[in-house]
């Protein structure tokens, strides 16, 4: 049955997978929130595929997300278990750009038929929130016609500013630097004005081996769909190229520290940022504040190593950091942590 807010509730699935893994308490954990099976076009992966790969990789969990349907939902309950979440959602591809709704109930479909013209897309986000759910500006530049995001940034939760399907041999392109440039850009004023959407990074997966390129790692209170949803809606979360790939941030200021996503107060002290990164050889990291670069340094040759930045509290309201392989392509982006003087 169709309602007026734009979601059809196709069936309650009993098929439909648990939204938390028993035992599972607070962490951070790994997980891809675009994935597509063979319900989606230009994919013939199944299921089951994606679950072992998942597995494989050492996800914690996937977000089966098809293009505008809502009826392989049912088919996830037989591989989710004991060791992966898969959080329901949907790929929204509207004329204007695509969204992704994160944490829909069994059955949900949420519609897609329209543009920005019709000045409608709040209708539309506004029942997913209603049920938990987290809207996602998937891909923002996109390089095909409707696949550009026409919608603007703070219409949304969060924004898929690295997104992986595009990739040959590593996923990150000029779209991804686009989107990423243009969410940094629109951080500060954000944060000032007291809303801002963190940043995620999937894999859009449709071919074989695409799963987890890029991925999302969260802290989370438990291996849940609620939990999940919001350290990602608080933006505790950082983006990485690969499980390979492993760090830690932190701003600390006397003896009071403050991780991804939350706040720091340096009450007149010296601050300083520290960086803990594993499995990026002769790369590189960069802290980015509201004035953009404000220290860069390379990594060792064997990739693992501690960076310490230091600074006033008074000079910016947030720090984050870039990680990047040699050749220039990312290997980790964090959310900010937030400075107050």
């Amino acid at each position: 049955m169709a309602g007026g807010d734009g979601i059809v509730d196709l069936r309650q699935a009993a098929s439909s997978p648990p939204t938390r893994v028993v035992g599972r308490g607070r962490g951070w954990y790994r997980g891809d929130c675009h994935v597509h099976s063979e319900q989606s076009h230009g994919t013939d992966r199944t299921p089951e595929q994606l679950a072992a790969e998942a597995r494989a990789l050492g996800l914690d969990f996937i977000a089966v997300t098809e293009h505008n349907a809502a009826a392989a939902h049912e088919r996830w309950g037989a591989v989710a278990g004991d060791d992966l979440l898969v959080v329901l959602g949907q790929e929204v591809t509207t004329r204007t750009g695509h969204w992704v709704a994160l944490g829909l109930a069994p059955g949900q479909e949420v519609e897609w038929r329209y543009g920005v013209r019709d000045d409608v897309l709040d209708r539309h986000l506004a029942p997913v929130r209603e049920a938990g759910g987290l809207c996602v500006a998937a891909h923002p530049h996109a390089p095909y016609p409707g696949g550009a995001l026409m919608y603007p940034f703070d219409a949304f939760d969060l924004v898929e500013v690295w997104n992986g399907v595009w990739r040959s041999d590593l996923p990150w392109n000029a779209d991804n630097e686009a989107a990423s440039a243009e969410w940094g850009r629109g951080l500060a004023a954000g944060l000032h004005r007291g809303r801002w959407q963190p940043a995620i990074g999937s894999s859009d997966a449709h071919l074989e081996g695409q799963l987890g390129r890029p991925h999302t790692v969260v802290l989370a209170d438990e291996l849940s769909t609620a939990a999940v949803l919001a350290g990602l809606r608080a933006g505790r979360s950082w983006l990485a190229d690969s499980t390979a790939v492993e760090l830690s941030f932190e701003v600390l200021a006397g003896d009071r520290a403050a991780g991804i996503g939350d706040r720091v107060h340096a009450r007149g002290e010296p601050v300083v940022a520290r960086l803990d990164v594993v499995g990026v050889p002769s790369g590189s990291v960069s802290f980015h504040t509201e004035q953009g670069v404000a220290h860069r340094e390379a990594l060792p040759a064997h990739g693992s190593g501690t960076v310490e930045w230091r600074f006033s509290g008074a000079d910016t309201g947030f720090v984050r950091v870039q990680v990047r392989y040699d050749d220039g392509s990312m290997a980790a982006i964090t959310n900010p942590v937030l400075v107050s003087p």
